[in-house]
């Protein structure tokens, strides 16, 4: 029988893809099956990543999405789950704001034998391999590397033929028939999770008119909650997907794009995992060393010096928003034809 590890990632859809490198790490160990355990928003960038035997989702009281009271019946829930994986260890990770204490005193409850993680807080007894963040473990590296590096003080590396970049299996995903016939397009992703990581609409808008003037096709994208910002976007020029896709159709559609125009949201990371060429619409509430799309095409676009720089904010606190207003359209289409060579389809009868 394998010997079961139980891979903990409890929060967004983009912190779960960041993770994949470390979840193949510890899947190319002999004999070993990853059960991963995820969030609800998280769950769906689980069932995309190579390595995973088994995606289980679980609400916890303290990721922000959750919001639920701590009390006998969670902790029984979580103990029932537990028990049936059956684990013989367990990988709690996070990012460099966040403890895996939470998890680990639930793990530990629940009789899980070996749990390692990276906190900056004493662990006592809850952490049997702990790295310590800002000693033995740079909190200043892309979080993709510093999974790996949590996985790795666990015991698990990655094949020396794994490049490490991150990737999805999307093979029974297909290119929704508007996009299949479009020779060749570029792909605007308008929403953020947070306001103030987020490109303004009429900027978004404007970028799809001058493609569109540039005989550039465009396919606007979104969650089914932007079906309106996607609509506004898109306005009478673009393909709109909002809220038609799939993750693993919406990965198609990115992989085949010319390039991805996206802030700084989930989508930008399975952008990067899929190898499309990215402009990064980055707000600098969270560092871009470590949340940057992992990818090897990536043009980084929005003042990384703002006043908004790392404050983790929700809510732009500069009035303005400077760090993402003072990015044109222009600016992005320039990006789009100068760096990542842009054209539009050719025309009827002749070769691309």
């Amino acid at each position: 029988m394998p010997r079961r590890v139980l891979v903990v990632r409890l929060d967004s859809f983009g912190d779960v893809l960041v993770c994949g490198p470390a979840i193949r790490a510890v899947a190319a160990a002999p004999d070993t099956e990853v059960v991963l355990l995820c969030g609800p928003q998280g769950a769906p960038a689980g069932t995309l990543l190579p390595g995973v035997a088994r995606v289980v989702v679980w609400g916890a009281p303290w990721v922000t999405e959750s919001a639920r009271p701590v009390d006998d019946g969670v902790l029984d829930e979580f103990r029932t789950m537990i028990a049936d994986i059956a684990p013989d260890e367990a990988i709690v990770l996070t990012s460099f704001h966040q403890s895996p204490l939470p998890t680990a005193l639930f793990l530990r409850i629940a009789g899980v034998s070996r749990i390692s993680g990276a906190s900056v807080d004493h662990p006592g007894t809850l952490l049997d391999v702990r790295l310590r963040p800002g000693e033995d473990l740079d909190e200043d590296q892309p979080e993709p590397e510093r999974a790996l590096q949590i996985a790795a003080a666990a015991g698990y590396r990655l094949p020396v033929d794994d490049d490490g970049l991150l990737r999805v299996v999307v093979a029974d995903a297909r290119l929704p028939e508007s996009v299949a016939a479009l020779p060749r397009y570029v792909v605007v992703h308008p929403g953020a999770s947070v306001p103030a990581r987020s490109w303004a609409p009429e900027h978004h808008a404007a970028l799809v008119n001058l493609l569109a003037q540039h005989g550039i096709a465009v396919v606007v994208t979104g969650s089914p909650g932007e079906r309106a910002l996607t609509a506004r976007v898109a306005g009478t020029t673009a393909i709109d997907l909002g809220g038609a896709t799939t993750p693993a159709e919406l990965a198609v559609v990115l992989a085949h794009a010319d390039a991805v125009v996206v802030g700084n949201t989930g989508p930008a990371h399975l952008a990067a995992a899929v190898g499309a060429p990215i402009v990064s619409l980055f707000s600098p509430v969270v560092p871009a060393i470590r949340w940057a799309p992992y990818g090897t095409r990536v043009a980084l676009l929005g003042d990384q010096n703002a006043a908004c720089r790392g404050s983790r904010a929700r809510e732009c606190p500069i009035a303005g928003h400077p760090c993402l207003a003072s990015v044109s359209p222009d600016c992005v289409l320039r990006t789009l034809l100068d760096d990542f060579g842009v054209r539009p389809a050719s025309p009827p009868g002749h070769e691309d």
